[in-house]
C-alpha cells in the first residue's frame, strides 16, 4: 500500500528536512575542506582530525546531559532554542581567523548540532505511525543527499572562489527561514503526553536495564565508528593519491548525493513494505563493497573513483535510513527524546573517536615536486569498518520493534 502523509505532515517533514539539511551541510563542509585547510592553515591531518572530532566530541557531551532532562521540555520550544544556538556556532565558523578560534567555533556549534538531530529524530518517532515511520525518515534523511550534491559542491565553490570562510557564513544565512519553518509548522507536542513526567535519572536506568535499547545504542556505536573512520579522509584521499583537484572533489558530492537523493526515500518506503531489520541487514551487507572498495581504491582515473564514492553514498545511506527507524522505534514515546539524546551522543562519541583512530592509522606521504600529500594506511580503515558492520548487523537482528497505542 502506497504511503501517503496529509498537508501539515508535508509541511512538517519539508521544516525538519531543512533542519537537517542545514546541520548536516554545517557538519559535512567539512570535509570537502580538508586539503584547503590543512594548506591555508598549516595544520596536519592528525590536528584535522582534531578539529573534526572537537565538534563531535562537544556534541556527544551535550546531548549526554541532555538526556536526563529533554523529555520534560516542551520539544517545539527546546528545537527553536537549539536551532538558534546552532545558527550562532556556524556564524562563528565563518567569522575566526585561525585554527585555535576555528576549534573553539566548532565546540560551540556542536554544542547545538548534536542535540538538533536528536530533537528532529524524537519528532519523528512521536508524529508518525511505525508504519508511516520509515518513509517519514527517507524524507528527512534524504537532506543529507541534498547537502551532499547541493550544499557541499556550491560550499567547495565559494571556497575556491573565495576562501573556507564562505561556506559558513552562507549557511548561516540559509538557515534564517529554516528557523521560521520550523516556529510556524512545528506541533506543540507538550499537551499529548499523559501521567507524570519521568524522574531524570530514569532514562539511565530505563535504558541499561533493557536488553533492547543497549542493542539499539551498539549497534549505532558500531555503524558510526565505522563509517566516519573512512569519511573524514575521502577527500584528501581523492586529492593526495588519485588526482582530484580541490574543486573537482565537488563530482564526488554532486553525483553521490543526486543519486542518494532519489535512492533514500525509495528505500525508506521498501522498509516500510519489507521490514525495517530486513532491508538494514540487507544494505549492511551490501555497504562492505564500498568501504573496502573506496579504501583500496586503484588509480583506474576519476570516473572510477565517482563510481565507487557513488555506491558509497546509496549503500551507507541505505544502511542508515532503516538502522534510524530501528532506534526510534525501540523505545516508548515518552522516554523517545531522551533516549535519542543518548542514541545521538553515541553517534557523537563514535565519530570523535573514529576521527581520531583514523588521525593515528593513516600517514602522510610527500610527493615529489609537488605540496601534494598522498594518504598511506587508508585499507586497514577498510577493514576494521567492515569488522563492526559485521558486529552491527549482529546486534541489529536482535532489535525488536515496539508496537505503540498512540
Amino acid at each position: 500500500m502506497k504511503i501517503k502523509f496529509s498537508s501539515s505532515e508535508k509541511l512538517l517533514l519539508f521544516s525538519l528536512a531543512g533542519a537537517k539539511f542545514t546541520h548536516i551541510m554545517d557538519f559535512m563542509v567539512l570535509m570537502p575542506l580538508g586539503p584547503q585547510l590543512m594548506r591555508v592553515l598549516d595544520i596536519s591531518a592528525k590536528e584535522f582530525g582534531v578539529l573534526v572530532s572537537s565538534y563531535t566530541f562537544s556534541a556527544g557531551a551535550t546531548v549526554l546531559a541532555s538526556a536526563f532532562f529533554i523529555d520534560r521540555l516542551d520539544r517545539k520550544k527546546a528545537l527553536l532554542w537549539t536551532y538558534l544556538g546552532f545558527w550562532l556556532g556556524t556564524l562563528a565558523c565563518g567569522l575566526v581567523n585561525s585554527y585555535e578560534t576555528l576549534v573553539l567555533a566548532r565546540i560551540l556549534t556542536g554544542l547545538f548540532g548534536g542535540l538538533l538531530n536528536a530533537l528532529v529524530l524524537s519528532l519523528i518517532g512521536d508524529v508518525f505511525s511505525l508504519e508511516k515511520r520509515a518513509s517519514a525518515m527517507g524524507v528527512v534523511m534524504a537532506a543529507f543527499s541534498a547537502a551532499a550534491a547541493f550544499g557541499v559542491p556550491f560550499g567547495i565553490y565559494m571556497a575556491s572562489m573565495g576562501n573556507w570562510r564562505w561556506p559558513f557564513l552562507i549557511l548561516a544565512v540559509a538557515s534564517l527561514p529554516v528557523l521560521i519553518g520550523l516556529w510556524y509548522f512545528v506541533p506543540n507536542l507538550e499537551s499529548k503526553e499523559e501521567g507524570p513526567k519521568a524522574p531524570p535519572l530514569s532514562i539511565i536506568q530505563r535504558t541499561f536495564s533493557s536488553p533492547n535499547q543497549l542493542r539499539a545504542l551498539g549497534m549505532t556505536l558500531l555503524l558510526v565508528l565505522g563509517q566516519f573512520m573512512i569519511i573524514p579522509y575521502i577527500s584528501p584521499f581523492m586529492v593526495g593519491n588519485i588526482g582530484f583537484s580541490e574543486i573537482q572533489l565537488v563530482y564526488i558530492y554532486l553525483c553521490g548525493g543526486l543519486l542518494t537523493l532519489f535512492t533514500g526515500p525509495a528505500i525508506g518506503r521498501l522498509a516500510d513494505k519489507k521490514g525495517h531489520k530486513n532491508i538494514f541487514v540487507t544494505f549492511a551487507i551490501l555497504s562492505i563493497l564500498p568501504l573496502l572498495l573506496i579504501t583500496h581504491l586503484p588509480d583506474y582515473g576519476i570516473p572510477f573513483a565517482l563510481l565507487a564514492s557513488s555506491l558509497f553514498f546509496i549503500l551507507i545511506s541505505g544502511r542508515i535510513i532503516p538502522s534510524t527507524t530501528m532506534v526510534v522505534s525501540s523505545v516508548e514515546r515518552k522516554y523517545r527524546a531522551g533516549f535519542m539524546s543518548l542514541n545521538t551522543a553515541m553517534q557523537q562519541l563514535a565519530a570523535g573517536m573514529a576521527a581520531l583512530i583514523s588521525g593515528n592509522i593513516v600517514v602522510e606521504i610527500a610527493q615529489e615536486n609537488t605540496d601534494v600529500v598522498a594518504i598511506g594506511n587508508y585499507n586497514y580503515l577498510g577493514y576494521l569498518a567492515v569488522g563492526l558492520t559485521f558486529l552491527a548487523i549482529f546486534l541489529g537482528r536482535k532489535i525488536v520493534p515496539l508496537k505503540e497505542t498512540e
